[in-house]
């Protein structure tokens, strides 16, 4: 006689749970560099993208806002899924909003402007795709 064991449901939603949380704890921190990065280094980038100064100055402290809230939201000992499912929409819109901005004109970029929001919007795609799995698994497909 031989038996198989199955996970718990409790261990698959707590594994679905982590999954979202280390999803979150590194779009955190990818964010912050970028944000930095946009903060600190804005002169140097606005020569090299064309991205004017006040711009990627604005775009970073949003950056940096947007990393403390995904921090604060993985703190949290249970993620609530409506925090999560906005996480998700935040990210979705500033994918597209990436997009829109590498090709809509009213941001003079150059060449090597469009290539790094076309890369951002690639990088918060992935990152709201991981988090949409983790926010479904964690409440059993229902998101």
């Amino acid at each position: 006689m031989s038996y198989t064991l199955a996970p718990s449901a409790a261990a698959s939603a707590a594994d679905a749970a982590r999954f979202l949380r280390l999803v979150l704890r590194v779009d955190s921190v990818s964010t912050a560099v970028t944000g930095l990065v946009l903060v600190a280094a804005a002169a140097p980038l606005a020569s090299l993208t064309g991205m004017p100064v006040a711009f990627a100055v604005a775009f970073g402290i949003f950056q940096l806002g947007g990393a403390a809230c995904l921090a604060l939201i993985a703190g949290y000992p249970v993620i609530p899924p409506a925090l999560a499912r906005t996480v998700v929409a935040v990210n979705a819109v500033c994918a597209v909003g990436c997009l829109v901005t590498a090709f809509a004109d009213f941001v003079p970029l150059n060449d090597a402007g469009v290539v790094f929001l076309l890369i951002g919007s690639g990088i918060v795609g992935v990152y709201t795709t991981l988090q949409y799995t983790g926010l479904r698994r964690m409440t059993g497909g229902t998101a």
